[in-house]
This record gives C-alpha cells, sequence and structure tokens, in this order.
C-alpha cells in the first residue's frame, strides 16, 4: 500500500490493486493544489470547507461520512464519533475518527480531533499502524496535545498532519512543537510513503517534504 500525502489533512490511498481511498479532500483556495482526479472511495471526517471538496470527476463516487461500520469490495472503514473541539462540539460541531483496514495496514486518521481521547476511544481505536494526527493547533489539538494522542495510541507510524506551511492560506501552528514533543522523527524528502509490514517498533514519526 502507497500514501500520498496532498497537503493539509488530506491523503490519498492507493492499494496493491490499484483502488484509491481519498481522505478529506480539499478546494484549491486553501492553498494547496486540488487533487482532482477519480477515485474509488472518499471518506470524510467533517463538513467544514477545508475537508470536503468534491471534485467534478468524483460527483458519483461512494463517500463515507457517518459513524459506523462500511464495508467496500477493497477495504472496511469504521467511524468513531468525535469533536472539533474541547466543548463535545459547541464550537466548531463534530469530528470522525476514521479507521481503515486496508491491504493488510489498519490506518487511523483522526480528521480535525479538538481533544484528548478517553479509555474508551483508545479501545475502540485499538491497534493501529499508521496514525494521521493534526498537529496545527487554532482549530484542532495542538502539537503538544497531539505528541499525547499519538503516544497514547502508540501506532507503528505517526504522520502529522493540518500545519502550517508556507503553501497554506490560513494561520495554524507549525510542526515544531510537536517535533519537540516527540521522539523518532524520520524526515522524507518525498510525499508519499510505503508502509512496511514488518516494521517492529512503535511511534515511528514521518514527516513529509514541503509540498512545492
Amino acid at each position: 500500500m502507497e500514501i500520498l500525502w496532498l497537503g493539509h489533512a488530506s491523503f490519498l490511498l492507493k492499494n496493491s490493486i490499484g483502488k484509491r481511498l481519498l481522505l478529506d479532500p480539499f478546494p484549491n483556495d486553501i492553498g494547496y493544489s486540488t487533487y482532482e482526479d477519480k477515485v474509488d472511495l472518499i471518506v470524510m471526517s467533517h463538513k467544514h470547507f477545508d475537508h470536503c471538496y468534491i471534485s467534478v470527476a468524483n460527483s458519483e463516487t461512494k463517500l463515507i461520512d457517518t459513524i459506523g461500520y462500511h464495508e467496500t469490495d477493497f477495504c472496511t472503514v469504521k467511524g468513531i464519533q468525535s469533536y472539533h473541539d474541547k466543548e463535545n462540539g459547541l464550537k466548531r460541531g463534530t469530528n470522525i475518527i476514521y479507521i481503515i483496514d486496508i491491504d493488510g495496514f489498519r490506518i487511523c486518521h483522526l480528521g480535525d480531533l479538538g481533544h484528548t481521547l478517553d479509555s474508551e476511544t483508545l479501545s475502540q481505536i485499538g491497534k493501529v499502524d499508521v496514525l494521521m494526527i493534526p498537529i496545527g493547533g487554532n482549530f484542532t489539538i495542538d502539537g503538544s496535545e497531539a505528541a499525547k494522542v499519538a503516544t497514547s495510541i502508540s501506532p507503528t507510524y505517526i504522520i502529522p498532519m493540518h500545519y502550517k506551511t508556507p503553501q497554506l492560506t490560513f494561520e495554524l501552528e507549525g510542526p515544531e512543537k510537536f517535533l519537540t514533543s516527540i521522539k523518532n522523527v524520520k524526515k522524507i524528502d518525498s510525499h508519499e510513503f510505503i508502509p512496511d509490514k514488518n516494521e517492529n517498533s512503535s511511534n515511528n514519526v514521518i514527516l513529509f517534504s514541503l509540498l512545492k
């Protein structure tokens, strides 16, 4: 399986038979280039403008945007209720954590998580191979909170997302607070990553290079 970071909180997952899953797609006006190509499935954590863009090519693509268990011909998706803030959604609404089982990997995308996780939610998440976690603060958990959440899940790989870069058109914190709060950071000169199923250690942080 291949993971492609598109910017912000959006990723493209490509499985071994060429199926494509798009997470939290965004429009062009947030600063990154929008992914417009046809995919096989779109998974959306919430309906804020920077997470819910549907291209013309994907106007009829299957969309998952609810909690509960969902099954397709190439993956399963479990949506877990969470919130976009620390006040049970009163400020920014709800958010869905997704667990995606694909190609023998278990991927967890936390969306715009705005709070730390209790033991019940951690139990629902369970064992994770790849964790995609927001770290930019302001609208989500910040870098130090993200480090605590990530280590409480203890995945094999951690991919930070939803943080300030030179391309982003609105204010978030950069990755510095997160990177100083956690160990095992590997910066890669790419926007693509292929996880290793035989990796035995945990909490390996993969930091993608800045998008051009």
